[in-house]
């Protein structure tokens, strides 16, 4: 098929608005599952199901809209339709999707409101206290390149970290905004729904590499726990396993 054609026939079977409209609903469904999922205490691999399961249904929901057409019939192929019944049918289905579009963005627009909103925020008597964030780690290592190392061992502490099924782990793409060493780190915690902050520092030096970690407890910002690791590069995941397991201790014990 000729990829003009393509495009032209992608439009009059509304497989545009349908991505359009599948975008908008599963990031409605993504925000709402990370929102509402911690607050009964729900594992976080049960958000993540849910994300790679939107993910996994968008081509499946692509080749319905291409293959398919509601009427008042019920589903027909589209290939089955008289073209002039196909046209008024779509044009129908359009519409339907642009309301879908119209009221799903009006969700979000909501719930970014009340998210806002002094009396929707969590204070700290709510928030879990086997909850935590690991802000991105401070290269301290003069070569920049040195960054992506640290953003590595961050990376991995935090997937040992997401396995503690009585752990809420906030993910990387919430904390990375939030630079290594913050001045307030109560007003970070509490934006980010947790009752800890676990930020550390890497230094690599040829083939050493040493590793400050501190587990904060945000309501007080005081120090639970805190150690240095100096390791070779071929041990440097001894030092993540270490430092989940001083978590998991610190946090998940009875």
């Amino acid at each position: 098929m000729n990829p003009k054609n393509l495009l032209t026939e992608l439009k009059r079977r509304n497989v545009y608005r349908a991505a359009v409209a599948y975008g908008v609903v599963a990031w409605f469904l993504t925000q709402l599952t990370t929102q509402v999922f911690p607050f009964f205490e729900i594992s976080n691999s049960a958000v993540r199901f849910v994300v790679i399961a939107l993910a996994v249904g968008f081509p499946i929901a692509m080749l319905l809209a291409w293959v398919y057409e509601f009427t008042p019939e019920g589903i027909v192929r589209t290939e089955d339709l008289h073209p002039a019944q196909a046209r008024s049918i779509q044009r129908a289905t359009g519409r339907v999707l642009d309301f879908i579009i119209i009221g799903a963005l009006l969700l979000v627009i909501a719930m970014l409101i009340v998210g806002r909103l002094p009396f929707y925020r969590q204070t700290g008597e709510s928030i879990s206290q086997k909850s935590i964030a690991v802000l991105p780690f401070e290269n301290l290592s003069e070569d920049k390149a040195n960054a992506y190392f640290a953003d590595g061992i961050q990376d991995e502490i935090l997937t040992r970290l997401s396995k503690i099924a009585d752990l809420k782990v906030i993910s990387r793409t919430s904390t990375q905004h939030y630079k290594s060493a913050p001045e307030n780190l109560p007003e970070i915690a509490r934006q980010l729904g947790v009752a800890h902050i676990l930020e550390g520092r890497v230094q690599k030096s040829g083939d050493a590499v040493r590793v400050n970690v501190q587990l904060i407890q945000a309501a007080n910002d005081s120090h639970l726990w805190a150690d240095t690791f100096d390791r070779k590069l071929t041990d440097i995941f001894s030092v993540e396993s270490e430092v989940a397991k001083a978590i998991a201790e610190q946090l998940v014990r009875p």
